[in-house]
């Protein structure tokens, strides 16, 4: 019989950002604004609220995305526990779904370079928010894609943190909206049907059970309902 104890992880996005208009979020490198420090700061109670009335005790290691914006937020939060920023690991398993060469252009210019290639043309309706679209460039992702690859990650941590824990851990991924949202298909705890109507409040934690059976669910915090389910992005 299976005597691992039970695991949470804590999916949280990272905090709001100096994001250029029009510009997807994917890897853009640009850090926190001050209201973003300011919410990363302000999450380290919220998240050690949720983490206690759980019986769970946080692990020393936060992992996060590679990304600036991602490393700040675990940081940010680290500090404000009290925490040695030292076990901030940042991994680029955990970055937002990447759009290979045409990283960091406008929507409006992705679309321009692909209407002048004669090997695609016009993009589809709705290409930025596709769950299973991928640009047709080198190095691109599907958002299903990233989220398999954060799922997987995360996964992968878990199941470590499981086989050495003697009791109740929690373990806290810092990362992006559209990936772990994907991610959560992945691991079977959301509806890819759904996916469109939700998004993630900036560092607000969601909390997910790793049962000892491997299995996931969704187990506190809540998804940020979108006024329109238009965007698919960070």
């Amino acid at each position: 019989m299976n005597t691992s104890p039970t695991t949470y992880a804590v999916f949280m996005r990272h905090g709001d950002y100096a994001q250029p208009p029009g510009v997807p979020s994917a890897w853009l490198p640009h850090p926190l604004t001050d209201k973003g420090r300011e919410q990363a700061s302000a999450a380290a109670d919220k998240l050690r609220e949720l983490v206690a009335a759980h019986g769970a005790e946080l692990c020393p290691r936060v992992h996060c995305s590679s990304l600036l914006r991602a490393v700040e937020t675990a940081r940010g939060v680290m500090s404000a526990l009290g925490r040695d920023v030292g076990g901030v690991v940042e991994t680029p398993d955990l970055m937002e779904r990447g759009l290979g060469s045409l990283a960091n252009l406008s929507v409006s210019e992705i679309e321009a370079v692909a209407r002048r290639d004669p090997r695609v043309g016009e993009l589809p309706t709705g290409w930025k928010s596709a769950s299973r679209f991928r640009l047709p460039y080198a190095g691109a992702e599907s958002l299903l894609e990233a989220g398999a690859r954060v799922a997987a990650y995360a996964d992968g941590v878990m199941r470590a943190v499981a086989a050495s824990a003697d009791r109740t851990h929690a373990v806290l991924f810092v990362g992006h909206g559209a990936a772990f949202r994907h991610a959560a298909v992945a691991l079977g705890v959301l509806e890819l049907g759904r996916v469109p109507e939700l998004s993630m409040h900036h560092c607000e934690p969601i909390l997910f059970e790793r049962r000892p059976d491997a299995r996931w669910r969704h187990a506190a915090g809540t998804w940020k309902v979108r006024a329109e389910s238009s965007g698919g992005g960070d």
